[in-house]
């Protein structure tokens, strides 16, 4: 039997057992197909496509999983936490996506079976709702998520939120405010200081983390240098006054500069001659983390220090 899960749940991707009695499907049914290899039992109740199942990514299947367990409650809970930063499509660095966040809009707070029911404290400015039902709004969903993850890992989320212009460090600090009577909210405060939408990925994100946790002052992120009124190019990190800049130097950087018909090769020759002529107007030293970097954090410190030590001559920045 072949069940075609548009005609029961959309193109959600899942087959509610309830949808499936209700088009005739039984128990047994249900039994057969998941022994034959055709679904895959996701959780009570809920069932997917074997095939396309495997081929999900672990955030895909988190979401897929979410829409799921939201279907089952029809309108009585709401998205949120991290569970919802996935759907807002938010970076999972840091995340543990084992279990669905929600929270409910009247009652909760339990956990069970790889979902975790938080109580129900929203306004209605937290809401928001879509095809699929309620979800918090993104600065309600930063907030909450700081609750669950670290230091680091809030920071990554806080910082593409603001980047992505979802919400702001005002409209942070003024609900933070509201909500800071949870003994939980108190980890969040870290966070705010921290955050600056300038960092554009998540390698960015924990430099700026790893350069605070090591003391060392707070860099400029996207530092524009120029020469009259020819922008030369833009700095992920800058420490004017020390004469030194960081290039955070990943993969993924290198396919976003990438222009149509250019190859890899062409990104990384037209990087260097951009940051060699940044160095000729700036004079500033610079260093380039790499994602491996942070597997070994003191070594990343020390090499930082070495080059903010080391006597230098600015000329011309932005």
């Amino acid at each position: 039997m072949v069940i075609e899960l548009g005609s029961t749940s959309g193109t959600r991707g899942f087959l509610l057992r309830r949808d499936a009695i209700a088009l005739g499907i039984d128990d047994n049914a249900l039994a057969r197909m998941v022994r034959f290899g055709e679904l895959v039992r996701i959780r009570q109740g809920v069932y997917a496509p074997r095939a396309e199942w495997a081929a999900l990514s672990r955030r895909e299947r988190h979401r897929v999983l979410t829409r799921a367990v939201q279907a089952l409650y029809d309108g009585h809970v709401a998205v949120s936490h991290t569970s919802q930063a996935m759907a807002d499509g938010a970076p999972d660095w840091g995340h543990d996506l084992r279990e669905v966040h929600l929270t409910h809009l009247a009652g909760g707070g339990r956990r069970r079976a790889g979902i975790v029911h938080h109580e129900g404290s929203l306004r209605v400015s937290d809401l928001s709702r879509d095809a699929d039902g309620w979800h918090t709004t993104p600065t309600r969903t930063v907030l909450d998520s700081c609750n669950l993850l670290s230091t680091e890992a809030g920071l990554v989320l806080a910082n593409w939120y603001l980047h992505e212009g979802l919400t702001t460090t005002e409209e942070l600090e003024a609900r933070y405010v509201e909500l800071q009577r949870s003994p939980r909210m108190l980890a969040v405060r870290l966070v705010l200081r921290l955050a600056d939408g300038g960092a554009e990925s998540v390698g960015e994100s924990r430099f700026l983390y790893l350069v605070w946790r090591a003391g060392l002052p707070r860099p400029v992120l996207q530092y524009e240098v120029w020469d009259g009124d020819d922008l030369v190019g833009t700095v992920d990190a800058v420490w004017p006054e020390l004469g030194v800049m960081a290039e955070f130097d990943g993969k993924v950087k290198y396919g976003r500069l990438l222009k149509p018909g250019q190859s890899a090769a062409d990104a990384v020759f037209a990087e260097k001659v951009r940051e060699d002529r940044i160095r000729e107007l700036t004079g500033f030293r610079v260093i380039r983390p790499i994602w491996s970097d942070f597997e070994r954090p003191d070594l990343l410190v020390q090499r930082l220090r070495r080059i903010m030590a080391r006597p230098g001559v600015t000329r011309r920045s932005g």
